[in-house]
């Protein structure tokens, strides 16, 4: 028997470079379409990312029925916002909640993210080291010009609004509370599983959860500085891997107790059974190479679910293609699930960092629902130290459960335990 009362998931929306939805993402992937492109700052152009296509134009997106925030003050917000709202009206419309749900309706917002909420200050340094050389030799003080304060003025404008969960919570009017979790790439894994909590302990009758991150150039510096980024295409799992590739994107989803779900009428696309999180403390940047901290995160989700490992019909691993990543998920497979097949997708996203657990947990949904498996991107040749190899043809599975999995910098490891739905989501 389980534990706790599974959580109904009644709307999903998601963009990244694999497409603007869900459907368009499913279909990349099952093409194995690779969608870098050369980084949008300046960089060496060697390295790729995966940029997601967000209409420049607002009004090309927003929809008023869901969204009533105006285009003047969505146009305050920064780009993590903006693909955050994107994806969220995708899943509200999915879910069938308006504008008028919101007012009468306890709405909760719980998202993740790793540098959304950050200030980009770098542009203020750049005019501070130049301006600071180049009036050393007088002794005059920094000077800006009237552009550059302008400039300074309308980033901290963004950052007043840069808070993902409270930017949505304004703009679409939810009256429920309202977390940004920001644990760093298992963000917005977490965010979902905290959400889910919220529903089972009636905190509000509906959350919208999910994760959200777009491309930074302080983030590549970080970790191009520790050699973590790759010149080529990533290859999860594979014998040549050399590094991960940054993405951006967003994905959320809309949860529910199944009373409100059949009371409103709601299709369930799938269920949130168990969520387990564990800090293994090993190291700044790298999981312990056991996977120790993912084997107590399973276990926390399997015990809440109240099911057993041989239930789990496919894994949707973390798979950055860092050495250290993989190797450890792949000590972890070896000793807790041996036997279960395990899929790699960020070979045709990217690492979207906060974003990645919301969108990787939608990706296993939609694989559950469709009851088949795409090849994992980028993997080509077995590693004799990983001694398991990731889904590398399209995949028949038979089952109602699945694991999200994500690794994150600080050693936490967190883990989604998803059942199937009664409606094919894709």
């Amino acid at each position: 028997m389980r534990n706790v009362e599974p959580v109904a998931i009644s709307g999903m929306g998601c963009i990244s470079a694999a497409g603007t939805n869900l459907y368009a993402a499913l279909g990349a992937l099952d093409r194995r379409c690779i969608a870098t492109t050369a980084p949008p700052f300046a960089v060496d152009k060697s390295c790729p990312v995966f940029a997601a296509s967000l209409p420049p134009q607002i009004s090309h997106w927003q929809n008023p029925e869901y969204c009533p925030a105006s285009r003047t003050t969505l146009q305050k917000c920064n780009r993590t916002v903006h693909l955050g709202v994107y994806a969220a009206i995708q899943a509200l419309q999915q879910a069938g909640i308006t504008c008028a749900d919101a007012a009468r309706l306890r709405i909760g917002v719980c998202i993740g993210t790793s540098v959304g909420a950050s200030l980009d200050f770098l542009s203020w340094y750049r005019q501070w080291h130049v301006t600071q050389h180049s009036t050393s030799a007088t002794g005059q003080g920094l000077l800006l010009s009237p552009a550059e304060q302008e400039q300074i003025q309308e980033e901290l404008r963004a950052f007043a609004h840069s808070n993902p969960a409270l930017a949505t919570t304004e703009l679409f009017g939810f009256s429920g509370p309202a977390v940004t979790v920001t644990n760093a790439c298992s963000s917005g894994t977490d965010a979902i599983g905290i959400a889910a909590q919220w529903i089972r302990s009636g905190v509000c009758d509906i959350a919208l959860a999910g994760g959200a991150d777009a491309l930074s150039y302080i983030t590549f510096l970080g970790f191009q500085s520790l050699k973590l980024i790759s010149s080529t295409p990533c290859k999860p799992f594979d014998l040549h891997r050399n590094g991960l590739n940054l993405g951006e994107g967003a994905a959320m989803v809309v949860l529910e107790n199944k009373n409100s779900q059949t009371r409103r009428g709601a299709l369930p696309l799938g269920f949130v059974v168990g969520y387990g999180t564990c800090t293994d403390a090993h190291h700044l940047t790298s999981p312990h190479p056991e996977g120790q901290g993912l084997a107590r995160a399973l276990k926390q989700a399997l015990a809440q679910a109240g099911i057993k490992r041989e239930h789990i019909c496919f894994i949707n691993a973390h798979g950055t293609a860092t050495s250290n990543n993989d190797a450890a998920e792949g000590a972890f497979f070896r000793k807790e699930l041996p036997a279960i097949p395990f899929l790699a997708t960020k070979g045709g996203t990217g690492h979207t960092l906060g974003a990645a657990g919301a969108l990787e947990a939608i990706f296993t949904l939609a694989h559950l629902a469709r009851q088949q498996l795409p090849a994992s991107l980028g993997f080509t040749l077995p590693d004799p130290g990983i001694g398991l190899e990731p889904v590398a043809v399209p995949t028949t599975i038979t089952g109602s459960f699945a694991l999200s999995q994500s690794l994150a910098f600080g050693g936490n490891n967190s883990i989604l335990l998803l059942g199937k739905g009664d409606s094919v989501c894709a």
